[in-house]
């Protein structure tokens, strides 16, 4: 029904008009579709499939205001890599091109284990008008809390990836440990050649070069201009800088040793340099060297003595820790690392890698106080989340892979156990004169070696279950902290300090907060 109203307004008169909200009941219907995964291609996987995809098709048609619009899968495909996909790909194209309203899915697992793109991916379906139910979580992202759930589950279906991954690194340690870890891609100066390093002998007499004008008192500005002016190119095929000079000076593979993991991969599969906070292994005489250990400290010792006069001191903390955000912003493009600095009348963050070289980098720099208002807003949210977000999550971590890990360390306390039992009754029959002194010493070998593996996995597992209790130390301040109440209005240095683990640049647009606890939380900028 529509009412007319007519009122004064000076000289004029103005109609004021209401329209009634009308109940339709011949309301289009949402078109669903659902989507599944299985990770291998087991008959067993494929049955359960089949089973899912009976069972979608008549959740959906059960609903009288839902249209069934197909189910989307993947076969023998892992979480990790999206772009690997072609079900889920097809799905988000159906979606962009409005033939699907609402989407199914069983659980975040199933979706995506890659936090970074199941937000991506959320996101843009919203942009197009979907949303996605998961079941198993019972998340609708078309809610207010929808999406700051989806980042702290996604993070936990990311851990079993994280897991996978220190599996990986594990097995890596162990070929530092006996030598056999291959240097896939030498430095400039080298080529591999069947798993080895050999000296590339126009490269080596540009890295004698180098050093060479390094301890003659020369720039490595200045070395990188005039190698750019008689256009030689670096192993990547780029122009030189005095970045990368620098690092071929501080590089000791050219002394012929080898000194491993000086850069690590965090949980968050970011690369950084390693400040000793991880283990490193050297290799003495691992190849072939092109310069001397003299000529190399010589040459670091300048290098060094260049910094201090500019007042930037190697591995100096307080240099790196002057602000809040000194060390803690990452580039979500190339992985670098941004510094702080004053962009016209005010201050803002840029890219390193952008800085020295456009090409390697197209990441553009950001203001201080865009981040700092994204902060305030990420915490406002949490605070109102809370009990919908942040207490589940708490519950969630307590469980998460800890008793898997539990059970795994009481597999091999046992196994040691046995190990042990198995020795002292070698030592017995050896005693006895049952064993001769070969096959005494072979078995015993041979439990040793058992031994020392069972008690690296041993130790893997110790750091990985300390790692989720630091997890729960940090949620309990941040849990503390929301339990307040309080409307954050400014930036809070402190604050940020004690919660955020580091900031990740995705685009000029978009940031992301990986907290101290685990998850990592995207804001617009």
């Amino acid at each position: 029904m529509i009412y007319s109203i007519k009122r004064k307004w000076g000289e004029t008169m103005r109609r004021i008009t209401r329209i009634d909200a009308v109940n339709d009941s011949s309301k289009k219907k949402l078109r669903v579709a659902a989507y599944a995964r299985v990770s291998t291609g087991s008959q067993d996987q494929l049955v359960s499939l089949e089973t899912q995809k009976i069972h979608y098709e008549r959740y959906i048609k059960a609903r009288p205001d839902w249209e069934y619009a197909g189910l989307y899968y993947d076969e023998g495909i892992s979480g990790l890599k999206m772009s690997k996909r072609k079900g889920l790909l097809r799905l988000i194209e159906d979606c962009s091109k409005g033939l699907i309203d609402y989407i199914v899915v069983k659980s975040i697992s199933r979706f995506s284990r890659n936090t970074v793109e199941s937000i991506e991916v959320v996101r843009k379906l919203c942009q197009d008008g979907v949303y996605i139910y998961f079941e198993k979580e019972n998340i609708d992202t078309g809610k207010m809390e929808g999406e700051l759930l989806l980042s702290i589950l996604s993070g936990l279906a990311e851990n079993e990836s994280r897991s996978i991954s220190g599996n990986v690194k594990w097995s890596i340690q162990k070929r530092y440990l006996n030598g056999t870890f291959k240097i896939c891609y030498p430095p400039y100066g080298y080529d591999n050649v069947d798993g080895k390093m050999v000296v590339n002998k126009e490269q080596a007499k540009i890295v004698r070069r180098i050093f060479a004008e390094i301890i003659a008192g020369k720039s490595s500005a200045d070395i990188a201009k005039e190698l750019n002016k008689e256009g030689i190119i670096t192993k990547r095929g780029k122009r030189w800088g005095r970045g990368v000079v620098c690092e071929m000076i501080r590089n000791e593979k050219y002394t012929g040793d080898v000194i491993f993991q000086k850069t690590y991969t965090d949980s968050c599969f970011k690369r950084h340099r390693n400040y000793d906070d991880k283990n490193k292994y050297q290799m003495k005489n691992h190849h072939e060297a092109i310069i001397s250990y003299e000529d190399f400290k010589l040459a670091n010792l300048i290098v060094d003595a260049n910094g201090c006069q500019k007042g930037i001191h190697k591995n100096d903390f307080k240099y790196k820790n002057r602000y809040p955000t000194s060390g803690k912003i990452i580039c979500g493009e190339c992985g670098g690392h941004w510094n702080r600095r004053k962009i016209g009348n005010m201050f803002g963050f840029a890219c390193n890698t952008h800085i020295n070289d456009m090409n390697a980098c197209s990441m553009k720099s950001i203001k201080e106080d865009s981040v700092k208002a994204a902060f305030v807003t990420m915490m406002n949210k949490l605070t109102f989340a809370r009990k919908s977000v942040l207490i589940p999550y708490s519950e969630m971590l307590r469980r998460s892979k800890e008793d898997s890990d539990v059970e795994r360390l009481d597999e091999i306390e046992t196994l040691l156990q046995k190990s042990s039992e198995r020795r002292q009754q070698l030592m017995e029959f050896f005693s006895q004169g049952i064993l001769d002194h070969e096959v005494y010493a072979y078995e015993t070998v041979a439990l040793s070696k058992e031994e020392c593996r069972l008690m690296a996995e041993k130790n893997f597992l110790s750091v990985r279950m300390n790692g989720s209790q630091e997890w729960q130390s940090a949620l309990v301040k941040l849990l503390r902290y929301t339990a307040k109440g309080n409307v954050l209005t400014e930036f809070e240095g402190g604050l940020f300090t004690e919660h955020v683990e580091k900031v990740v640049v995705y685009k000029r647009t978009e940031i992301g907060f990986v907290m101290k606890c685990g998850p990592i939380f995207r804001e617009r900028i």
